[in-house]
């Protein structure tokens, strides 16, 4: 979609001093260092005046530093941490994808919708994770709700901090957040498969959905009940969006590349998120040579070094200034910036989609939507979420006792216990207990469906040492 954006600016004939805008790409492969270097390799033999990307958060952060050094801007559309919102410290960087601040302020709205009151978060050990980890511990605090134990992911060495085992099935919280790339998704949730941490015990909230191909169909009903919290465009949720954009990008996706276009309704939403990027660039570019007044001068004057970082847009404060100053309709929704953030301020929104069972197993079906304020809507009036167990019953968010076997000591003391030595007809000799306590007991046990396993203290036990 990037590169349909600068197509269809040629085919409306947008140019600069007479030239058409043309690109360059590179992959970063996930490296912020790789990332700084491909992109100074390219900016020595191009003249350069715009980023769109990186993707990643942990890329991000070290270009942005470098557009600032340089003096042009960076446009992400998926780099979602909130370090990145600072625009005295990125004055250079802006992004079409809305923050992670967001998405924790839309999780608190989540939480207060099915009235849960705690959870387990676990991260990827980077700026992306940090950063929503961070960011939803402190949403949870400004409003009443607790983060009880928290998990890093190293990346590196596909680690946990700790036992994630032992913490997740001792803690009495059971929704678990997990803040994870997708590649790391697939192998925590694997992880959690093999050690039954996933339905119907827990609840698991993913910041985005996986492939089920990557699981065994006989897990299948484990995954049942998890949710997403993913970021959307405007169409996704019936929101106004560029048509007349989006239609012309898709015609000249079909006509450049016809064998990788997916169909309209399957592009991904982080590449409309790219055309925007690359549009509001390009639209701002323009502008910046519509007003330039010296018709003698260039409106894109470059300081040409061989070292990269030597390199300098002398228009930079003027570019920036209507950069930031930039409002379209675009095809991912109302594009508006800010001088005091590096966030879009229009035409966020997210979906939270379900995993249910399906025609090929199970699916993610989306199942309530959020527009940035107010609280979550269902998608559609006739959407239902289906929860761990396949349970129509919002869990209550708290460990239960269904399915738990208890080992309760006991002192016998008439009437509340009473033992009794009973022997079988094979002479089998067993204690059989009751009493008001053991009655007690039982009605638990019925009401709250654990297995008690009642351990009868030895006579000559007092309390005292029962305790220590």
């Amino acid at each position: 979609m990037f590169k349909a954006a600068v197509v269809l600016s040629q085919q409306y004939n947008m140019t600069v001093q007479g030239q058409f805008i043309g690109w360059q790409s590179t992959e970063t492969g996930g490296d912020a260092i790789g990332a700084l270097g491909n992109t100074c390799l390219i900016m020595s033999t191009s003249n350069i005046v715009g980023i769109v990307g990186p993707e990643l958060s942990r890329e991000a952060e070290t270009i942005a530093s470098f557009a600032k050094t340089v003096g042009i801007p960076a446009i992400s559309y998926a780099a979602t941490a909130p370090d990145l919102s600072s625009r005295s410290t990125y004055p250079a960087f802006y992004r079409t994808v809305p923050s992670d601040t967001m998405a924790a302020s839309s999780i608190v709205k989540l939480f207060n919708r099915f009235n849960w009151t705690s959870c387990i978060i676990i991260y990827q050990k980077d700026e992306y994770g940090t950063g929503a980890m961070n960011a939803i511990n402190e949403a949870f605090n400004d409003n009443g709700l607790l983060v009880r134990d928290i998990f890093a992911f190293d990346i590196v060495t596909l680690t946990y901090s700790s036992d994630i085992i032992s913490g997740l099935t001792s803690d009495a919280a059971r929704i678990v957040i997990l803040w994870t790339e997708t590649t790391y998704t697939s192998l925590i949730l694997q992880y959690a498969l093999d050690n039954d941490l996933l339905g119907p015990q827990f609840v698991w909230i993913l910041s985005s959905s996986v492939s089920m191909d990557s699981f065994n169909q006989t897990s299948y009903q484990n995954l049942i009940g998890m949710l997403t919290v993913e970021p959307v465009v405007g169409s996704v949720v019936n929101a106004l969006v560029n048509t007349t954009l989006l239609n012309a990008a898709f015609n000249i996706w079909q006509q450049y590349e016809l064998e990788s276009f997916p169909g309209p309704t399957k592009v991904n939403d982080y590449g409309l998120f790219a055309f925007d990027a690359a549009w509001a660039l390009i639209q701002s570019l323009q502008q910046l040579c519509s007003t330039t007044t010296n018709s003698s001068s260039s409106c894109i004057p470059v300081v040409n070094s061989s070292f990269c970082f030597d390199r300098r847009f002398l228009n930079a404060d003027s570019f920036f200034n209507i950069l930031t100053n930039t409002e379209f309709l675009g095809v991912s929704g109302p594009i508006q910036f800010s001088v005091n953030v590096t966030d879009r301020i229009s035409g966020t929104y997210y979906i939270v989609q379900n995993v249910q069972p399906s025609a090929n197993g199970v699916d993610f079906i989306p199942v309530l939507k959020w527009s940035g304020s107010g609280e979550w809507d269902p998608y559609t009036l006739s959407n239902v979420i289906v929860w761990p167990g396949n349970s129509l019953t919002t869990p209550s968010g708290k460990a239960v006792l269904s399915g738990v076997t208890l080992r309760i000591g006991v002192i016998v003391a008439a009437p509340f216990i009473m033992a009794t030595n009973v022997t079988d007809e094979y002479g089998n000799t067993t204690i059989q207990v009751t009493g008001y306590c053991k009655d007690l007991i039982d009605l638990l046990q019925n009401a709250m469906g654990f297995t008690p396993e009642i351990i009868v203290a030895p006579l000559n036990q007092t309390y005292s040492g029962l305790i220590i």
